[in-house]
């Protein structure tokens, strides 16, 4: 059984799962789908076109599924989707998508902390974090695992892949590939996600194996091409390898870069 507040404000078109709670002066319009056991706090208002899934938990001040910040959009018909177990903290907001995508999508077991912003037809992928106050133009692609700290943004049309971590304050002008940690300013590699990798049960071997692909890509001095071709004929086909080959032919934007050497670094970004 739901525990609406008589104070909050739900429009009758709108569908409301099992064992929902909505907390007093939260908004939600009719074109609105909110899953069994979600609970949305006081002043979260959900526009038309939101589709949240189950067991989500919305802070106060949240927005869901206003129109795109887009001067192309012109009133289509689309939507924001929202996946299960996801937390949605105070004051984020994600804007629903254009004619690009029709929808933006946060997925599953994410974590949006405070003063988020996902723009319209971003593509959010499962266990991502979102940290305080990152901003993400319209477009952008994070894969699964990413960790993005707070103060960041990244513009439009960049990818942020899976595995990665974003240094907080960073701006993310170019494609982050996966398994990664990238950061100053400029953006550029900054060695690999090795505790987020173990954090997720990769193996020892199959960290050595990512470690020496990008050291072919990052730290010897070949073209990305050259890289590539290297990488294609020393090491055996595995799904890392291959995720990372995918990711870095398919850049529009180009991918982040190794940094000159400085006084502050180490000899070794691993």
């Amino acid at each position: 059984m739901s525990i609406i507040s008589p104070l909050a404000h739900i429009h009758p078109d709108a569908k409301i799962g099992d064992n929902v709670k909505v907390d007093p002066f939260a908004v939600i319009h009719a074109e609105v789908y909110i899953g069994e056991g979600t609970h949305v706090m006081s002043h979260v208002i959900i526009m038309d076109g939101s589709i949240i899934g189950k067991n989500c938990v919305i802070f106060p001040g949240a927005v869901i599924g206003a129109i795109p910040q887009d001067l192309k959009f012109a009133g289509e018909k689309t939507t924001v989707e929202i996946g299960d177990g996801t937390t949605i903290r105070e004051c984020v907001t994600v804007n629903r998508g254009t004619k690009d995508k029709w929808k933006t999508t946060v997925g599953k077991n994410c974590l949006l902390m405070a003063y988020a912003h996902v723009a319209h037809d971003c593509v959010i992928g499962d266990n991502v974090i979102l940290a305080n106050a990152v901003q993400l133009a319209g477009h952008v692609e994070v894969g699964n695992f990413a960790i993005i700290s707070g103060l960041s943004g990244a513009v439009q049309f960049t990818r942020i892949g899976a595995h990665t971590y974003i240094a907080g304050n960073t701006v993310i002008r170019k494609d982050v590939p996966p398994y990664v940690k990238a950061a100053r300013e400029p953006m550029c590699f900054a060695g690999i996600n090795s505790v987020g990798l173990q954090r997720s049960k990769f193996t020892p071997e199959k960290i050595k194996e990512i470690t020496d692909i990008y050291r072919v890509l990052f730290i010897e001095k070949n073209t990305t091409s050259a890289a590539l071709e290297k990488i294609e004929a020393s090491f055996e086909s595995t799904r890392e390898r291959d995720a990372i080959i995918a990711f870095v032919k398919s850049s529009k934007t180009g991918i982040i870069k190794r940094p000159s050497k400085t006084a502050n670094d180490d000899d070794n970004p691993f």
